[in-house]
């Protein structure tokens, strides 16, 4: 079975309303990215920041995955698929995807702050019960901080993630620019013979990198013109 593997940033989860902070204004939801998503935000106001991914994670509960997740689902039926996200949503693993790497981080759980992967203090937050009170402490007495890797901090499933890549018979990236790492760094894992298609409804810079196919779309519609491509190509 041939095995395919997505790389995916903010544009695939625009259709399902889910916004990240990958803008070019440096915003997310109107906050500076520096103020809720660094570790100096952290230090400075925890409760603020805590706030903040409360209010997010029900913005995501209300999200549903859009067609191109489902799509991308889909195609575990006639090959190995793995996912890597540069998303914080779950919005891959409620359309069905069973081999997600999250790179980022995740929004719908919290960690310890002092040791944030021991899967000890790893705690999944179910939409009924999604808020955590500010001050909450983690089992090992730290606080209780987003499961989010904070600017600055380093990309512990990078790893994994360049494993899968080289392991691909179909390298495809939505929603994410070549000029952005980790995306510009993973492709260059991929073996030179597997092609590579680019889902993308701005023209992308692919200067530099072979055999590129870029489906100049949205998510869902350049999903489906990916579908109909495998289907022709066997």
């Amino acid at each position: 079975m041939k095995k395919i593997v997505f790389l995916t940033g903010a544009g695939m989860s625009v259709e399902s309303g889910f916004k990240t902070f990958r803008g070019n204004d440096g915003l997310w939801e109107n906050y500076p990215v520096q103020q809720v998503a660094s570790h100096e935000g952290w230090e400075a106001d925890p409760v603020l920041v805590t706030n903040f991914y409360n209010m997010l994670r029900q913005k995501l509960y209300r999200a549903q995955p859009n067609e191109g997740h489902r799509l991308i689902s889909s195609l575990e039926k006639d090959y190995e698929v793995t996912v890597i996200t540069q998303n914080v949503d779950d919005l891959h693993e409620r359309a069905g995807s069973s081999h997600v790497i999250h790179l980022h981080g995740e929004l719908a759980k919290v960690c310890s702050s002092r040791d944030p992967y021991n899967p000890e203090f790893i705690v999944s937050l179910p939409e009924d019960n999604c808020q955590v009170a500010p001050g909450t402490k983690a089992g090992d007495g730290s606080l209780l901080r987003p499961f989010i890797v904070f600017f600055g901090e380093s990309v512990p499933m990078i790893e994994p993630a360049a494993r899968e890549a080289q392991q691909a018979d179909v390298f495809v990236i939505i929603g994410t620019s070549l000029n952005v790492y980790p995306a510009a760094g993973l492709i260059q894992y991929a073996p030179p013979q597997c092609p590579v298609y680019l889902i993308d409804p701005e023209p992308v810079m692919a200067g530099g990198y072979r055999n590129v196919t870029h489906i100049q779309q949205g998510a869902s519609a350049g999903m489906r013109q990916l579908c109909r491509l495998l289907a022709q190509n066997g």
